[in-house]
This record gives C-alpha cells, sequence and structure tokens, in this order.
C-alpha cells in the first residue's frame, strides 16, 4: 500500500490544518467535529524519535478519518459504515487509499462478504493493483496467551536443600504445560542434588511438559569429571549428562558417551533424542510462547477496552527485557478510548526508557484512531495487508 509516513504533530488550533489531515466542507459536513477529550492522558514529554504515521493522502477527507474512527471505537460499526460509504458514494469526493482500507476492513470486521467484494473490484481499478483478500475477522479469535511461558532459574548449588524448589517447578509445569529453565547460575552438584534434578526432568516427561533448557552446557561441564569410563559408579551422573546432551544439541558426544556407557555399566544407554535447544548460551529472555516468532512477540487479541488494564501492564513486563517489543495485532479486532489512553501512556513510558515498539498487522480502523490518539508518535504502527 502506498501512504506517506510523516511525524503527527497536532495542530494548533490558530493555524491551519496539516495536509494529511485537513477539516473539509465537502467530505465531511460543513463543521468539524469534536475531537476526543485527551485532558485525562499523559500526553507530556513526547519524543519525535521513531514515530511513524499512517497519513491519508487525499486532502478533504480528515474529519472523516478521525470520526470513522472514533464511531468504531465507540462499538458504532453501522454509523461509521455510513459517514465512510457516504464519501465513496459522492462523485466530488477523492479518495485516499487510507480510507479505502478503513471500509474494506471494516466490512472485514464485520463479517459483510458481498459488500467487501463489492468494493474490491473498485479498489483494483482506482489503485491499478490486486486488492486485500477477503478474511473474515469478525470471528472471536482463539484466545492466546500473552504470559510468558514460566522461567525457572535454579540455584549455585544442586543438593538436597534443591528439593522443594525442584517440586514447585515439576507444579509450574502441570498448569502451564510449558517450562523453561536456567541453568546458568549453577557452580556446583552433590549426588543427592543429581538424583533430584534426573526424578525432576524424568516428572517432567511423564507429565509431558514442554521444557527449554538454557546453559545446560553449564551443567554437562560440572558433572563430566564425575564420569570415568570403565568405572561403574556415579550413574546418576551418566545418566543426567547424558539427558544434558539433548538439550545442548551435541549428538556426536552423546554417541560416544553412550557406548562408553554401555561398556562401562553392561547395560542398553539411553537413545537419542533431539530436545528443545535454547538459542546458545545467552540469558534467556521472557518472552511469549507463540507461533511464528518464538519467544519474541507479543500478542494483542480481540478488543481492549476500558477493563484491558492487565494486558497492557503484561505488555510493559514483557518489555522489559527487550529493547525491539514486537507486538502482533493481527487478531486484534478493536481498541476504546479508555484502552487507548492507558495504551499510549505505557508505550510513552517504554519509549522514554529507550524502548523501540513495533505493533504489527494492525487493521486499518484501530490504526486510524492510533493515529487520532498520538499512539503512532510513541510507537512503530504498521498495517495488515
Amino acid at each position: 500500500m502506498a501512504f506517506n509516513i510523516n511525524p503527527f504533530k497536532k495542530t494548533p488550533t490558530n493555524q491551519p490544518s496539516q495536509p494529511g489531515f485537513s477539516r473539509p466542507s465537502g467530505a465531511g459536513g460543513s463543521s468539524a467535529p469534536q475531537k476526543p477529550d485527551l485532558s485525562g492522558l499523559d500526553f507530556s514529554n513526547i519524543s519525535q524519535q521513531g514515530a511513524i504515521e499512517v497519513t491519508e493522502i487525499a486532502t478533504g477527507i480528515g474529519v472523516v478519518y478521525e470520526e470513522a474512527a472514533v464511531l468504531y471505537a465507540n462499538g458504532n460499526d453501522r454509523d461509521a459504515e455510513q459517514l465512510l460509504t457516504a464519501v465513496f458514494d459522492d462523485p466530488t469526493a477523492t479518495v485516499g487509499e487510507g480510507l479505502w482500507m478503513m471500509l474494506l476492513d471494516l466490512y472485514r470486521l464485520t463479517g459483510q462478504r458481498e459488500r467487501f467484494d463489492a468494493r474490491v473490484i473498485d479498489y483494483a481499478r482506482r489503485f491499478e493493483r490486486s486488492p486485500p483478500a477477503w478474511e473474515d475477522l469478525s470471528v472471536q479469535p482463539a484466545k492466546r496467551r500473552t504470559e510468558a511461558a514460566a522461567l525457572i532459574n535454579l540455584p549455585a548449588a544442586l543438593s538436597a536443600q534443591t528439593a522443594q524448589q525442584l517440586q514447585q517447578i515439576c507444579v509450574i509445569g502441570r498448569k502451564s504445560g510449558t517450562l523453561r529453565v536456567d541453568l546458568g547460575r549453577v557452580r556446583s552438584i552433590d549426588d543427592q542434588g543429581c538424583s533430584l534434578v534426573r526424578q525432576t526432568l524424568a516428572q517432567l516427561t511423564t507429565d509431558r511438559v514442554r521444557l527449554t533448557i538454557f546453559n545446560a552446557s553449564r551443567l554437562v561441564d560440572l558433572l563430566s569429571p564425575r564420569v570415568k569410563p570403565g568405572q561403574a559408579e556415579n550413574r546418576d551422573y551418566w545418566m543426567l549428562m547424558l539427558e544434558m546432551l539433548k538439550y545442548t544439541g551435541e549428538s556426536s558426544r552423546f554417541e560416544d558417551l553412550a557406548v562408553d556407557y554401555a561398556v562401562t555399566f553392561e547395560e542398553s544407554p539411553p537413545s537419542w533424542e533431539q530436545k528443545q535447544l535454547s538459542s546458545g548460551e545467552e540469558q534467556p529472555a521472557v518472552g511469549e510462547d507463540s507461533p511464528g516468532h518464538g519467544e519474541e512477540e507479543f500478542f494483542f487479541d480481540g478488543e481492549l477496552t476500558g477493563s484491558s488494564s492487565e494486558t497492557i501492564r503484561k505488555l510493559d513486563e514483557f518489555a522489559s527485557a527487550r529493547q525491539m517489543v514486537a507486538v502482533d495485532c493481527g487478531q486484534l479486532r478493536r481498541v476504546d478510548f479508555v484502552a487507548a489512553g492507558t495504551l499510549f501512556n505505557a508505550l510513552a513510558s517504554l519509549q522514554a526508557r529507550g524502548k523501540l515498539v513495533q505493533l504489527h498487522k494492525v487493521n486499518a480502523m484501530v490504526g486510524a484512531l492510533m493515529r487520532v490518539m498520538s499512539i503512532d508518535q510513541v510507537a512503530q504502527v504498521m498495517l495488515r495487508g
């Protein structure tokens, strides 16, 4: 899609509107609608760095752009549609691609396939390109989890004192179905600690918990001196080391150790099985257990309303370990004014802390509200196709 990308600036009342946000007399009525009351929001000290704006190319439709976004945010889908179609049906109006996308997305959001199909033909003629594909966005999507998979840091010494923590790991794993364990702090392990860790891993396997282990090679290094080919002792150390090698992905080293195990203990060793690998020895980032982007993307689903402050708070937690924060809005259908104000303040805070937030796959109706509410000044807003 062809859009002008410019930092958005609120126009003082004693100056003319900027071209991309003009107040016409023909397309939206003879007088401009009331701007949404932003007095209760914190709009101070907004940096223009990294701002991105979807600016309507054609002049004369700024009022319609704003008012349609406001109506949709308030749940007035029919009024928003009537306002937009009035412009499209006006032979004197020149409609840019921004309003086209708002109307097409409104049809998708309200499940109006026939009206969508009728309009996309005109869209293709107008812009001489393939139109957006139909997708029924009116169906409430399955709720994605926006909480990160639990991250457990094991202590420096793995011993009998670790028993209670390891039991808690099993409880958390059963509840969530997925778990991340970081071994980066481990500095020692004794016989009882080794046995407890093995029992914990076995229980998580029985409970079918999806497990990711970070810094597994740290534990391999600690176990290696206790594993001596030809000496049939410290069997738990052998077994735990073989298990950890599955998490480091060292299949050749695993096979060599398995042969030594078979010779030393005169029994069949465990077989190789590729486990969920962490990304090297880096510190794990608290992230999102989601398809497509692994643990590196947050999701907004359904509707953000005044009661969605907890979801926005979780975004702040998710962003704490990141400089670049990706938010998938592909299943976000609507944002109301209260939630938009809360979101603005959260994103402004993240920007002040040096974070760059990217809102991906935003539908055009929500994108228009984000422009009206200046959210596009504190995050990068990227519309869906």
